[in-house]
């Protein structure tokens, strides 16, 4: 089992307690010694690196693992030494050789082998969940991963792939969440038939990172108290995210006292703070790209290229961005955010109804329709999806918005149950891949990418994006990515809505609150209050 201090473990359960009492009774003022973040943690699916790729998952990831390499805290596309102290490229050009660095060394007080590698990406492979496709870029498949990775010495682990990429991008590949490494001694002890310890990971961690998951309660809160063998000590013993679906509570927690950080806060309630000055709003650039997602298997209509050409004229961008969102997104139409290298910065599309009914009409798809509308039941997902709803009932279009539990409105967008939902992406890794990955590869259904769950069999794109990562000339990679990224802004069954910006809440005694560009590039360890 993952070992911390009795004395801090006792305490994250005991505040753990006062976390979840705090909403219905106030404290005073949070612990000294912990951090409490309101936000929702309703998306979380599971905590599991091989598993997680939800936002809350991926925020607590690099808190409580570690991988072979890191993006730098600053610049994303920098690449840092972490459980690796260095590395070197094989003359093949299709290899990397890790030096493990000694003083590497989970939570368990375990130190981390070539084993644990050769355990944690082979397991992720072969468990085949949700971010699987990122591996997949190798070449590594549950079919192919056995071999891949394999241990030279008691210090130096080789990973080989098959894939027409080189040493740069399998790097930038290595920083996504799904090649976390784990303890392979521990989750052992922890495996079920042949889940490789998933069903324990979906609660617990078995990590190298500054903290280890204390205790989780669904739907309620997590806790992550510091991990006393951590290289670097964190300056906070716990830290405790609060489950608060309700932004308008997140506000007054803060406000109050009873939460350090609040996040995922309405247009309105970020500039009423900033009015009163008692607050800090920290703006972060995010990587986030807001989009429709339409289901063209669940019926004729969604199948029509007509029907996805119609719905990029049934959204008020402007009003979304300039009214809903004020501060939180800029408009944005392509899957690239901008940042990345070949994003498309030009947005095509307005709120145009007539456009879109005889576009409609043109192609015969008769209205009035009905279409089922899954939603987050969060801000400002629901502000969001009330003005399509507006927009779209205009052209005959019937948007029946199910706000849900993020959970679930992801598992069904996942096994194809919903016809027309609204989404995000954020990046797994620096290079425009990541994206590309998702959005322009479904060859034959065989890939768990977004493509797939849009039911969008594409293989001519899909061989053009393959031969895109695989370019050496950066020019010339740069125009393969605009050239995808072109025809999916005005072909396909995804509608991209805008970018968005993180404006996080932090009480004025809060220090050292870091986030970057990317969603999990969020840190608690050098956080003081």
């Amino acid at each position: 089992m993952i070992l911390v201090s009795s004395r801090r473990t006792l305490m994250a359960a005991a505040v753990f307690a006062a976390g979840l009492s705090g909403i219905a009774a106030a404290q005073a003022a949070t612990p000294a010694n912990a951090l409490v973040v309101a936000q929702s943690i309703d998306d979380a699916v599971s905590f599991d690196p091989a598993e997680g790729f939800e936002l809350t998952t991926v925020q607590t990831f690099n808190n409580v693992y570690q991988r072979l390499v890191e993006s730098d805290r600053k610049d994303g596309t920098k690449i840092n030494p972490a459980i690796a102290g260095s590395w070197k490229p094989g003359i093949d050009g299709k290899s990397l050789e890790f030096e493990i660095r000694k003083d590497a060394v989970f939570a368990s007080g375990n130190p981390v082998r070539p084993e644990d590698v050769i355990f944690s990406l082979t397991r992720a492979a072969k468990l085949n969940k949700s971010p699987a496709f990122i591996l997949n870029e190798l070449g590594w498949t549950a079919d192919t991963v056995a071999g891949a990775i394999s241990k030279i010495d008691d210090s130096h682990v080789r990973l080989t792939w098959t894939a027409d990429v080189g040493p740069a991008f399998a790097l930038a590949l290595l920083t996504a969440p799904i090649a976390s490494i784990v303890d392979e001694k521990v989750v052992s002890t922890h495996v079920t038939g042949d889940d490789f310890g998933n069903a324990w990971l979906k609660t617990n961690s078995a990590g190298s990172g500054a903290f280890v998951i204390a205790k989780y309660q669904p739907h309620e809160a997590l806790v992550l108290a510091a991990n006393a063998r951590s290289a670097e000590k964190p300056k906070l013993a716990t830290v405790i995210l609060q489950n608060v679906p309700d932004a308008a509570a997140r506000r007054l927690q803060v406000e109050k006292g009873d939460a350090d950080v609040a996040r995922g806060l309405g247009a309105d309630q970020v500039d009423a703070i900033k009015k009163d000055g008692k607050l800090t709003v920290d703006a972060v650039p995010s990587a986030r790209t807001d989009y429709i997602l339409i289901n063209s298997k669940a019926s004729a209509e969604l199948g029509n290229p007509a029907f996805w050409k119609a719905a990029r004229y049934l959204v008020d961008y402007e009003g979304i961005t300039r009214d809903l969102l004020r501060g939180q997104s800029d408009i944005h139409q392509a899957f690239l955010p901008v940042g990345f290298p070949g994003a498309l910065k030009d947005n095509p599309y307005k709120l145009d109804v007539e456009k879109a009914k005889k576009i409609l009409a043109d192609a015969g798809i008769k209205t009035p329709l009905k279409l089922e509308f899954p939603v987050f039941k969060d801000q400002p997902f629901l502000s969001v999806a009330q003005s399509l709803q507006s927009t779209f009932a205009k052209a005959g279009i019937e948007l029946d918005i199910q706000p849900g539990v993020a959970s679930d409105i992801y598992a069904r967008g996942r096994s194809g149950k919903y016809q027309i939902t609204l989404r995000y992406w954020i990046p797994d890794y620096f290079d425009p891949h990541s994206n590309a990955s998702a959005f322009a590869i479904n060859k034959d259904n065989s890939a768990n990418t977004v493509a797939k769950q849009a039911g969008w069999v594409i293989p001519e794109l899909t061989t053009e994006t393959l031969a895109a990562v695989k370019e050496q000339d950066p020019a010339k990679r740069v125009a393969d990515y605009e050239k995808i990224q072109k025809q999916i802004q005005d072909e396909s069954p995804f509608v991209f809505l805008y970018q968005g910006a993180d404006q996080v809440v932090l009480g004025k005694n809060v220090k050292g609150y870091v986030q970057g560009l990317n969603a999990d590039q969020v840190y608690y360890d050098g956080v003081s209050k």
